[in-house]
């Protein structure tokens, strides 16, 4: 019920389109208007994959944390580690979603920087 993987890696950008374009003209991640999926081939879920994605400098979704990152971690079991947690005494950062793209809960680690956790869908 712990993590099993990264699901992604989210960064402010003072400048998101030239971001997105460095990555895609240096490091070849070809790029989509939201950044960049890398599919996992030994994966037993055949749909699993990870993200890059870049924000703008002025966005509020890695708030309350100062970082200019947040790191997304897959997860097997979203609500029994969730409960787990709690019983552990870390504090959730806003509600648990459930949307068509998973589950989403987010703490904060010990450092400020705000961690997403993922239960992607089957």
């Amino acid at each position: 019920m712990r993590v099993i993987g990264i699901g992604g890696i989210f960064i402010k950008c003072r400048d998101v389109e030239g971001a997105r374009a460095w990555y895609e003209k240096h490091l070849g991640i070809p790029m989509e208007s939201w950044g960049a999926s890398f599919p996992f081939k030994n994966d037993p879920n055949p749909e699993a994959y990870g993200n890059l994605s870049f924000f703008k400098e002025d966005s509020t979704y890695l708030m309350p944390s100062d970082s200019r990152f947040m790191i997304n971690f897959r997860v097997e079991n979203l609500d029994a580690l969730v409960k787990k947690m709690s019983e552990e005494g870390i504090p959730l950062i806003g509600t648990p979603e459930d949307t068509e793209f998973g589950k989403f809960a987010w703490i904060m680690d010990p450092e400020g920087n705000k961690i997403e956790l993922w239960e992607q869908p089957i």
